[in-house]
C-alpha cells in the first residue's frame, strides 16, 4: 500500500461507489448476537470442546471504557479530540493511551513505545474496547511481542482497519477473538453537524456494532457480480496487508470463509500481482465467497498502461471457482467504510436484486 498516493477511485478501474448511502439497509435492533457465538468465555468453550467457534467479546454497555492507542502511524490528542467527544456521547468513558501525542519519525512512539502502551491496553479489563487512533505502518513490528493471554481471559474489541489488519489477521490465526473492522479516530468528522449523512453513518456503524446490533448492509446489484449465496465466518481487511503476512503467524486462513479486501495507492498490476499471491498460495481456491470493496488505484505511469480493471484482475483469478463475488462493497479507504465485525459468521447473498451481508 502506497501511503502517499491515495489518487484515483476505483471509478478508474471501472467500478464507482456511492457517496451517499441511501442504498445501506437499515440495521436490525441491538441486541446480542447469540445463535452459537455467546460472548467469549474460554473456560466453557474448552469444557464443551467450542473452542473453534470464534470468541465474540462482551458488547459494550453505557460507562463502559473504549482505551485509544497507536500501534502504527502518530498522531495528535489534538487530532482525536472529535473522536473522544463522539464515543463519550455515545455513553463511554474513553482512555487515551500514552502513544497518543508520542512520534518517533512516521511511527506513534518507538516499537518498545507501541508494544507497552497496546499491551497495557490488552491486559486492563476495565478497558472493554481497543480504539487505533490511525493506520499508517508499524503493526507488524509489534504483534510478536503482544502476549495475548490475559487478553483471553477478557477478550475486548479492537477496532482499526488498513494497517490494523495486522491484528483482525493474527488474532483469526491464532486464538480466533472476533474484532471490528471500520474508521478510526483520525475519521471522526471535526463537527458532527457539518459531517455528511454518510460520513456520520459510517461512524455511527462503530456504535452499532460495539452495542451489540446484528449488522446487515444492502448494496445495488452489478452486473459484474457472480451471483450465489454464501456462509461463513467473515476475515479480510488491506490486501497489501494480507500479502505481507504470508508465511507468518499471522497469515489469513481463508478456507470456508467469506473474505473480504480493499487497498489504496496501488498501481493496477500491483493489485495484479497480489490477487497472483492469494491465488498461487490456496486463499481463493476454497472460499465461502469473495467481497472486494473500495479499491483507489494509483494512475499508470504514462507507456505502462497496465490494460486490466481491477474487475478484470479478480476474475480473472476466481474464474474456475463456484462461489459468489460481489464488487462495489463500502468498505475500504474511502468515505463510505462501514463497520464489520471480523470473526464472526456471516451470511451472503449475491443476485440481480442485489447484494446482502448480514451477521448470523
Amino acid at each position: 500500500m502506497n501511503r502517499k498516493h491515495f489518487l484515483r477511485s476505483l471509478a478508474v478501474a471501472g467500478v464507482t461507489l456511492p457517496a451517499i448511502p441511501a442504498w445501506a439497509a437499515p440495521l436490525k435492533t441491538a441486541q446480542p448476537a447469540d445463535n452459537g457465538q455467546k460472548a467469549a468465555d474460554p473456560a466453557m468453550d474448552a469444557a464443551t470442546g467450542n473452542a473453534d467457534l470464534p470468541k465474540i467479546p462482551p458488547y459494550l454497555k453505557p460507562g463502559d471504557t473504549i482505551g485509544i492507542t497507536c500501534p502504527a502511524g502518530f498522531i495528535t490528542l489534538e487530532a482525536i479530540k472529535p473522536a473522544i467527544q463522539q464515543m463519550e456521547s455515545w455513553g463511554y468513558k474513553v482512555v487515551p493511551g500514552k502513544t497518543v501525542g508520542r512520534r518517533d519519525f512516521t511511527f506513534g512512539g518507538s516499537d518498545a513505545d507501541r508494544a507497552s502502551d497496546m499491551q497495557d491496553m490488552l491486559d486492563d479489563p476495565s478497558i472493554k474496547a481497543i480504539m487505533c487512533a490511525r493506520g499508517g505502518y508499524g503493526g507488524v513490528r509489534i504483534v510478536d511481542q503482544l502476549n495475548f493471554s490475559k487478553f483471553m481471559v477478557h477478550p475486548k474489541w479492537i477496532i482499526g482497519f488498513s494497517d490494523i489488519t495486522v491484528f483482525h489477521c493474527h488474532l483469526s490465526a491464532n486464538y480466533p477473538v472476533a474484532s471490528i473492522h471500520s474508521k478510526m479516530c483520525n475519521s471522526f468528522p471535526d463537527d458532527w453537524s457539518k459531517a455528511d449523512p454518510a460520513q456520520q453513518d459510517t461512524i455511527l456503524s462503530i456504535k452499532r456494532a460495539l452495542s451489540g446490533t446484528q449488522m446487515s448492509y444492502s448494496i445495488p446489484p452489478s452486473g459484474f457480480n457472480r451471483t450465489g449465496s454464501a456462509e461463513g465466518v467473515l476475515v479480510g481487511g488491506n490486501l497489501k496487508t494480507i500479502e505481507s503476512l504470508a508465511g507468518s503467524n499471522s497469515e489469513i486462513n481463508t478456507d470456508g470463509k467469506i473474505l473480504f479486501v480493499e487497498d489504496t495507492g496501488e498501481y493496477l498490476y500491483s493489485i495484479d500481482r497480489m490477487f497472483w499471491n492469494l491465488k498461487r498460495s490456496g486463499k481463493l481456491s476454497k472460499l465461502a465467497a469473495l467481497v472486494v470493496g473500495g479499491f483507489k488505484v494509483k494512475a499508470d505511469d504514462p507507456g505502462e498502461e497496465f490494460g486490466k480493471t481491477v474487475i478484470d484482475i479478480v476474475m480473472e483469478k476466481v474464474k474456475e471457482f463456484k462461489y459468489p463475488v460481489c464488487f462495489d462493497f463500502p468498505v475500504g479507504h474511502q468515505r463510505n467504510n462501514y463497520a464489520l465485525k471480523c470473526g464472526v459468521m456471516h451470511s451472503l447473498k449475491v443476485d440481480g436484486e442485489g447484494v446482502k451481508l448480514t451477521e448470523k
